[in-house]
């Protein structure tokens, strides 16, 4: 059974999470997850990415860089990224440079769905 997982450019933890949202208010151009920034809204996911979420039936894991890393250890990817997973395989199904020219969390959706359909 095929899985998204979606592998943020930032890492765990409250203090983490906290100093995110401080840079995506303060300084939103320079911020390193655009993965972050069209999925969630300053405090909270984005209502009309998380609707999509609830939805799909593709089942998602979402992780931050440090957790992926424990997880998969000997893989190398540039973060934010989206992998497909099957049982013994991970593939990129939408890289890093492409999710930092994403504009939007609906543009995202789109780009998903023509990707996995």
């Amino acid at each position: 059974m095929k899985k998204l997982l979606f592998v943020y450019n930032a890492d765990s933890g409250i203090g983490n999470t906290i100093l995110d949202v401080a840079h995506k208010i303060f300084s939103p151009k320079t911020y390193n997850c655009n993965l972050c920034a069209i999925t969630f809204d300053t405090l909270s996911e984005n209502n009309h990415w998380k609707d999509f979420r609830k939805s799909s039936p593709v089942n998602m894991d979402f992780l931050h860089s440090d957790e992926f890393e424990k997880l998969y250890p000997n893989s190398k990817y540039e973060y934010p990224i989206i992998l497909s997973k099957t049982e013994d395989n991970l593939s990129i199904l939408i890289s890093s440079k492409k999710i930092k020219a994403i504009p939007s969390s609906e543009a995202l959706i789109s780009e998903i769905k023509n990707r996995i359909d």
